[in-house]
């Protein structure tokens, strides 16, 4: 039996099983409502398994589903030696976003991560404390950061409005998804100019610790169509 994780609700949802419909694998609901079980019309062997999109890189890399469907943003956070865990099979052309350090609009002197450097720096001698940055992204912002020298910070998690945490007094900056940046704009945060962390996309990976099966004729029929 192959399985194979995809996104439980919402648009990503839809998308994904378009693009599965599109190459022969038509993907439905199965169930009563609030099951969070699918099927695939016509095709023996193949279960569809409801994810959050969080939780597909885990059940990957436990080997619980052969193929998934997330954003690769939620792949590289969630998995520390993710090329070793899955192999990315597809990129899927929708789900993009990108992974951004954003400021309040109101440091006119603060326009790249050397001037966030700076301030920073700045921040703490004067409040006694690291700037904070809100984020879920904890792995992916620490390792950008450190590779270009900024240290002078502090993560704060954000599992929810991450763009209202400076509003609140929170947070000085936040590291967040975006896609088209409104909901920057609408709240007076700007992208530093050198801030772009990840593109992110939604892409169908397989497991590498999967028990799996052979998945060529799969393979050979989604490509076909």
């Amino acid at each position: 039996m192959i399985r194979i994780g995809v996104p439980s609700k919402g648009r990503l949802m839809v998308e994904t099983f378009d693009w599965f419909g599109a190459r022969g694998l038509p993907m439905r609901l199965a169930g009563a409502d609030r099951e969070y079980s699918g099927a695939v019309d016509g095709i023996d062997g193949v279960q569809v398994v409801l994810l959050s999109p969080a939780e597909v890189p885990r059940e990957l890399a436990a080997g619980r589903i052969h193929l998934g469907v997330t954003g690769t943003d939620l792949v590289r956070e969630t998995l520390a030696d993710w090329a070793s865990v899955v192999a990315e099979v597809a990129p899927l052309g929708f789900g993009q976003a990108d992974l951004v350090l954003a400021v309040p609009a109101v440091w006119i002197d603060v326009e790249t991560l050397d001037d966030l450097d700076a301030a920073a720096a700045a921040f703490r001698a004067v409040h006694g404390h690291r700037l904070r940055i809100a984020t879920k992204y904890h792995r992916l912002v620490r390792d950008f950061l450190a590779a270009r020298g900024v240290a002078d910070y502090q993560l704060v998690d954000s599992q929810g409005a991450t763009e209202g945490t400076v509003k609140n007094g929170t947070a000085e900056a936040i590291a967040d998804i975006t896609s088209s940046g409104e909901t920057l704009r609408a709240n007076h945060l700007k992208v530093l100019q050198d801030a772009l962390i990840l593109r992110s996309e939604a892409m169908l990976l397989r497991s590498r610790h999967a028990d799996t099966p052979d998945l060529s004729d799969l393979m050979a029929r989604m490509r076909s169509a």
